[in-house]
């Protein structure tokens, strides 16, 4: 691929077809910045966004996550989380070599348009953005960010999405009285998202006991880092106590792992959360299912709504005191794997799609 910059196309309506392309750089519009892309993370989170590219309801419009960097004539292009360096700028508040942590196109660099530019960072203000969630529209200075510190620098792309969404979902168990559980069923426990609501779940003085799912072969290393109260395979689910009244959060959208739940479980299960999509190719079996109706969880709506609670002030201090304590311990869970270019980044996409990376690896695209 040629200086001029590049990114990866992904077809809309087949996630699996997705090519390296030559994006040269168009000229700046007043208000605008460039930024070169200096790192982001390649996550199972992204093969969600893949999934919901397209309006789904998702956003309570007929907006999808395709929606953040392209037109709806052009091939699709996945957000990530990453950290960029503007290298040109027609903005007032932005200058060259400022440096942002925010939600970026899988591409080598970034055209923005900058609204409410201030110490802490800006808004990015582009017209079919205004009515996406806020918090992917935010870039935050480095700088400025109270809880970065440059040891954690390659773990913030790889976890700090991730466990956010964990962070709000243990905060929504401990809002709706764990919903009446006496233990919290976690599905894909050795994902990030995963280990983000058992840490924070663990930090709980009064809890209901955790349970970790996992393949079987991964029960053993998981159990051995002490996040959940047990971890059991998969298979093992109809070896639970199905008197005990039970919650499930399922990160994965995994169909035959809710089923044996539900079906375990049936009235005394209480509440079903669905999280991601990482098993985009699994079938739903959603038909019949005994027990609660299944719900989704949107982290960027559960955040709306702690910041209407609490003022975005306070959010951001248990945010922080949340993330600093995660850090002390995260470098035991995921062992950073650099790669380098469009070539690596495109290979990183379809290793994530076909589910295949290393679960104690986070991978850092460095375009």
């Amino acid at each position: 691929m040629n200086d001029s910059g590049w990114a990866i196309d992904i077809d809309r309506d087949d996630i699996t077809q997705a090519s390296l392309v030559a994006d040269p750089p168009p000229p700046l519009q007043s208000g605008q910045v460039r930024a070169r892309i200096d790192s982001y993370a390649m996550t199972a989170n992204n093969i969600t966004y893949a999934v919901f590219g397209k309006p789904s309801g998702l956003f309570g419009n007929d907006q999808g996550y395709w929606d953040f960097f392209a037109e709806r004539d052009a091939p699709g292009r996945l957000p990530v989380w990453g950290f960029a360096t503007v290298t040109e700028s027609a903005a007032d508040g932005v200058a060259v070599g400022d440096r942002f942590y925010g939600y970026y196109p899988m591409a080598s660099h970034a055209v923005l348009d900058v609204g409410k530019a201030g110490p802490a960072g800006f808004t990015d203000v582009t017209q079919r953005r205004k009515t996406l969630p806020p918090i992917y529209n935010q870039y935050q200075r480095i700088d400025a960010l109270v809880d970065y510190r440059a040891a954690h620098h390659d773990h913030w792309p790889v976890f700090r999405p991730l466990f956010l969404t964990g962070w709000l979902i243990a905060d929504q168990f401990e809002d709706e009285g764990d919903y009446g559980a006496a233990q919290i069923l976690i599905a894909s426990a050795s994902s990030k998202t995963a280990i983000g609501l058992g840490f924070s779940l663990a930090r709980r003085a009064n809890r209901p006991e955790t349970v970790g799912l996992t393949s079987a072969a991964n029960v053993e290393a998981l159990a051995a880092q002490a996040i959940y109260d047990r971890v059991i395979s998969y298979d093992q689910i109809f070896a639970l106590n199905a008197g005990a009244p039970a919650a499930l959060v399922d990160m994965a959208g995994n169909g035959a792992v809710t089923r044996s739940v539900h079906s375990h479980f049936g009235n005394n299960l209480k509440a079903s959360i669905v999280v991601g999509k990482s098993h985009w190719d699994a079938r739903a079996d959603d038909n019949g299912l005994p027990g609660p109706q299944r719900q989704g969880f949107f982290a960027p709506g559960r955040s709306q709504k702690r910041i209407a609670d609490w003022g975005g002030a306070e959010f951001g201090k248990r945010i922080a005191e949340a993330w600093l304590a995660f850090m002390a311990v995260a470098p035991r869970f995921a062992a950073i794997d650099k790669r380098r270019g469009g070539d690596a980044a495109l290979a990183a996409y379809r290793e994530m799609l076909a589910g295949t990376p290393n679960p104690k690896a986070g991978i850092v695209i460095e375009p």
